[in-house]
């Protein structure tokens, strides 16, 4: 296992929408004991593997005070439901924080780390952060989600536990 460097914008690699995985061998195991590393070590509530400079649909979550460690591969948004706006920042956007628009309940499909299939309905604070890292792996940054440049803001350097890769 490898704390890798997490990549920043305006890194061309963050824009690029990811490849399927296609093997769920030995290596794309290290491959997630790495991402989970590294979310742990930057204070992450999830982490897409573009973020890492691996152009993979894949990417882990796991919420603050929880034991439960979400891993998605090829995850797809089947249907959301409602509408919020949220503050959110990125790991790879550091220093910064925006106001969007997430939806108030998602409901994902994609395959566990052992590419068997799984679908699961999220809210409030999982749904966010579902979005947040689909938009990875489709090249989008919550940046691109701002009406307009006056939803960003600067905070102060902090280790925030709410920081959603």
């Amino acid at each position: 296992m490898a704390v890798r460097p997490v990549l920043k914008a305006p890194d061309p690699k963050l824009t690029q929408r990811a490849k399927k995985v296609t093997s769920f061998d030995a290596s794309l195991q290290a491959l997630i004991e790495d991402m989970v590393e590294t979310m742990h070590h930057v204070n992450g509530v999830g982490l897409a593997a573009p973020q890492i400079g691996v152009p993979l649909r894949l990417c882990v979550i796991q919420l603050p005070d929880t034991e439960e460690l979400l891993v998605l591969a090829n995850p797809e948004i089947v249907k959301t439901k409602g509408e919020r706006e949220v503050s959110e920042g990125c790991l790879s956007v550091p220093g910064y924080r925006g106001n969007i628009k997430r939806a108030l309940e998602v409901t994902v499909k994609g395959r566990d780390r052992y590419g068997k299939a799984i679908r699961l309905k999220a809210t409030e604070l999982l749904a966010q952060a579902l979005e947040h890292e689909l938009d990875h792996l489709n090249g989008i940054l919550y940046i691109d989600h701002l009406e307009s440049p006056e939803h960003l803001y600067k905070i102060e350097a902090q280790k925030e536990p709410e920081e959603l890769a």
